[in-house]
């Protein structure tokens, strides 16, 4: 059937029939934005100086986990729910080895002449607790995100697409917050500080969502107009526990 924007409507079950330019990277990218997140912005409290707040720390991690939810978004949005469900667990699974691999080289014994295993720990050696509650809540949160997407594109029927980019994250990152700060720090911080903390970036993260609305159309738009087809996920399977396309 085709659309009035010239592209073809098609169910995601069909979607293995069609050509598709530009999914391999768009994994790539989903992954790649998320070990990022994990490595570069996981640690490290940076501040800024704002003009009635004042100085105000955030964590790093801030500028790339919502950017991992982004592009969660655009893959269901134009690729469906099966597709991002794939993703999910090719993240998942990048994840899970790079916390194997930090853990294995952190713990390799140095070298005598080589003075850098104390800023290896404090960069690579992450927290158990922490890593576990990380991978947890991606893999919780993802899901959460895609479906409600998925869901909300076939209600409005494609249309309005910013209330299904922010809606699915607010649902998201909501679950994501409730998974990953209560695993993480509940006994080590004050629940009034748990709550908090989670709060607030929960926030920040649907916030910094809307602010990117603008890239996720012309993302979307670019995308559509290349693979030609829009996707419905009518009929699909929405478990979690599945990589099939």
């Amino acid at each position: 059937m085709s659309m009035d924007h010239g592209l073809i409507e098609v169910e995601a079950g069909t979607l293995h029939q069609r050509p598709m330019r530009y999914f391999d990277f768009m994994m790539a990218a989903f992954v790649t934005v998320l070990l990022l997140s994990n490595v570069i912005g996981a640690e490290k409290v940076a501040k800024v100086d704002l003009p009635i707040i004042g100085n105000w720390p955030f964590g790093a991690g801030i500028l790339f986990f919502p950017l991992g939810y982004l592009l969660g978004d655009i893959l269901t949005e134009v690729y469906g729910y099966a597709r991002a469900r794939r993703c999910v667990w090719a993240g998942f699974a990048a994840m899970l080895f790079m916390a194997l691999m930090s853990w294995v080289v952190v713990s390799l014994p140095p070298s005598p002449d080589w003075h850098g295993q104390a800023a290896y720990e404090q960069v690579f050696g992450q927290v158990p607790r922490i890593v576990l509650a990380s991978v947890a809540a991606f893999w919780i949160g993802e899901f959460a995100n895609s479906y409600v997407l998925a869901r909300m594109k076939v209600w409005t029927q494609g249309r309005h697409l910013w209330t299904r980019t922010v809606g699915s994250t607010v649902v998201g990152q909501a679950v994501d917050s409730v998974v990953f700060y209560p695993l993480a720090f509940l006994g080590v911080w004050p629940l009034s500080q748990v709550i908090a903390v989670a709060v607030t970036n929960w926030a920040l993260k649907v916030s910094w969502e809307v602010i990117l609305t603008p890239l996720t159309y012309a993302a979307v738009g670019f995308l559509k107009k290349a693979e030609g087809f829009e996707v419905f996920d009518k009929g699909t399977d929405f478990t979690p526990f599945s990589t099939k396309v």
